[in-house]
């Protein structure tokens, strides 16, 4: 069976995918590749394809979805299928690539707790219950990754590239999945994914916000089996 590389968002690790490990883990070999050792795109997309099997279903999560599109780029010989969750094919905005000036600052400075409690994780997830626990979950990866990471992380955003023109030249089965209340990537950047890939399936998760893969668990490991099926 078909090997599955799984790729995190910005400042998360293995445990954003906890809920599909668990579920998918006797279903096939699973791979989560680490995204912090360079701070290039290019860099961490051709590190991914080093440690990668020959061929490979493929599944990135915002920055890591961001890191799914250059893989592709760079070697679509080498995927089965791809699925792009909560993320953004398009390069950052002059205003965005601003704002992250401070933040690179303040993580530098010894704030990165307070930079990802005040400014980013807040604004990742929908209400619901657990919110509470997941923001926990969040901030217990960041500070495990540490303000180096982050640094990194950021100037590989800062600088990536458009990928709308490797989306269109996709040919692999696609994924395109976000949940409703997504505010930092939302539904409409998937709905142009979509028409980017033909042929792609587009899964919105009701009740989720940016990351539906610890939101709503279930529901975003079903797409992901119907996905590879």
């Amino acid at each position: 069976m078909t090997p599955l590389v799984l790729l995190p968002g910005m400042m998360c690790d293995a445990r954003l995918f906890g809920p599909q490990i668990d579920a998918m883990s006797g279903e096939r070999t699973l791979h989560v590749a680490p995204i912090g050792g360079h701070d290039s795109v290019d860099a961490l997309a051709a590190e991914v394809l080093t440690n990668a099997p020959p061929r490979f279903a493929l599944a990135g999560l915002s920055m890591g979805g961001i890191l799914a599109m250059e893989i592709l780029r760079q070697a679509p010989e080498r995927l089965t299928h791809l699925a792009l969750l909560d993320t953004n094919p398009c390069a950052e905005t002059d205003a965005v690539k601003a704002a992250r000036a401070p933040q690179i600052a303040k993580a530098q400075a010894g704030q990165l707790r307070s930079v990802m409690r005040d400014e980013m994780k807040p604004n990742y997830l929908t209400d619901g219950p657990r919110r509470g626990a997941i923001l926990d979950l969040c901030m217990a990866m960041a500070e495990g990754l540490g303000p180096e990471v982050f640094v990194r992380q950021s100037v590989a955003l800062q600088n990536r590239p458009d990928q709308c023109d490797t989306l269109r030249a996709c040919t692999v089965p696609t994924l395109i999945l976000c949940g409703e209340d997504d505010r930092l990537c939302p539904v409409h950047r998937h709905t142009l994914m979509q028409g980017l890939v033909a042929g792609s399936t587009l899964k919105i998760i009701e009740n989720a916000g940016h990351l539906p893969t610890i939101e709503q668990p279930e529901a975003t490991t079903q797409a992901l089996r119907d996905w590879l099926a």
